[in-house]
């Protein structure tokens, strides 16, 4: 990423919506990132007049496009490898051990030039090839389970922070679909990221979903790269039931952002998709290395481009106190006071969330249990992306963790699963 928040940059307090509204000509839409499983290659569209966002751009490309922080090709390049008369290109687990004609079992190289089309398809003699299946769960182990090795394969050759498959199993993607053009074709457009806390509800931020009806909103768990449906484990699906926000919430100054989607019908569990756990009342952070994920933009403004593979940060939490007087030295002035229901993290130059991240978690490892994540933090807003060193600020889960639970429990819904340990 270079790196990762939300779509607001503060000044006295000024809003920056978390999705700008899409303007312009569809007509050189190749494909949609967050496709719907019954849609086919997208056709050219009608204009609709004006500019189109560079969201259009950038995320609905080709999964050949170049990220803007570097020069590394997502996918295939335009020469490839010429294929074998004697196998065929299929997803990778549909090939046996030891007959896949790579550099290896189970990793994947995002950068190599591979003979078939998608990185994640393999050559495999037909005599290999076996029906398409999802392997076992392993079973849970509670919430929190984060997969650094990613899951079914892992890949290599990353160098702009990419995550691994499942890395982060309870990622969503918030998504609103909308009708273009005359002919009423359905885009699902990227609103913003969130995170499972319980097989039917979402955490996210309230500025992302505020004023938002139900109907408009689609949840998908368990993606990763937005442009294929070769991974081993599919994503899944939801319709929102209900859009819950904070009644503290501030759209000016972003107070209390937390915001709940209760789904109409629960997620499966899967190896990549689990809820997360939630930080205890009075938690504290500070010092912490924690990570951000999201498909946010890599860099703020017009030249940053939305990531096609699930990126990732890691972040030290910084000292309420510290943060509050780092933000006093820029434009928000001497006077700034940092609410409560903030927490930050980053301060290292080049490494921040970015526009697009809104309502993505912020999760931190527990100390007697490294491999369990608790989210600290919701992406809230921030004053560019990593630059100068000035910190990301998040909606502090600690603080809101009390209204989490009222809602929960309103709509009963046990809050035991992202309790830690269970």
């Amino acid at each position: 990423m270079r790196q990762l928040v939300s779509a607001l940059t503060l000044v006295g307090v000024t809003l920056v919506t978390a999705l700008p509204q899409e303007k312009g000509s569809l007509a050189d839409l190749i494909a949609q990132a967050f496709p719907s499983s019954t849609t086919t290659t997208p056709q050219k569209v009608p204009a609709i007049g004006g500019d189109v966002d560079s969201l259009i751009k950038d995320i609905f490309s080709n999964v050949t496009t170049t990220t803007a922080s570097s020069n590394v090709i997502l996918g295939t390049a335009n020469q490839t490898p010429s294929k074998p008369d004697d196998c065929e290109c299929v997803p990778y687990y549909q090939c046996k051990e030891g007959k896949i004609l790579d550099n290896g079992i189970g990793i994947i190289d995002i950068r190599a030039l591979g003979v078939c089309d998608n990185y994640l398809d393999v050559c495999c003699k037909p005599p290999d090839l076996q029906p398409p299946s999802t392997p076992e769960p392993i079973g849970r182990k509670g919430c929190g389970q984060r997969h650094a090795e990613g899951v079914g394969f892992r890949i290599t050759g990353q160098t702009d922070n990419e995550a691994q498959f499942g890395e982060f199993p309870w990622m969503v993607a918030i998504l609103k679909e909308e009708a273009i053009g005359s002919n009423g074709q359905k885009l699902n457009v990227y609103q913003c990221g969130g995170a499972l806390i319980h097989r039917q509800a979402v955490l996210t931020a309230a500025h992302c979903v505020n004023g938002k009806q139900p109907q408009e909103l689609k949840v998908r768990a368990g993606e990763w790269d937005t442009q294929t449906k070769n991974e081993i484990y599919p994503h899944q699906d939801r319709e929102v039931e209900k859009v819950v926000v904070h009644e503290g919430f501030h759209s000016g100054a972003l107070y209390n952002d937390y915001a709940i989607l209760i789904l109409k019908t629960p997620v499966e569990y899967a190896e990549n998709v689990d809820v997360v756990c939630l930080a205890e009342i009075n938690a504290n952070f500070d010092g912490s290395r924690c990570f951000a994920s999201g498909w946010g933009k890599d860099i703020f403004g017009k030249e940053g481009r939305y990531q096609v593979i699930l990126k990732r940060v890691e972040l030290p939490i910084v000292q309420h106190n510290t943060c509050q007087d780092i933000m006093r030295t820029t434009r928000l002035g001497k006077y700034f006071l940092l609410d409560k229901s903030f927490i930050c993290a980053g301060g290292e130059v080049g490494k921040d969330t970015c526009k697009g991240d809104g309502g993505s978690p912020l999760v931190c490892p527990l100390s007697n249990d490294p491999a369990r994540y608790v989210q600290a933090g919701i992406v809230a807003w921030g004053l560019g992306c990593g630059e100068n060193g000035t910190p990301g600020v998040y909606a502090n889960i600690a603080y809101g963790r009390q209204w989490i639970d009222e809602q929960m429990a309103f709509h009963n819904l046990d809050n035991s699963v992202y309790q830690y340990p269970n």
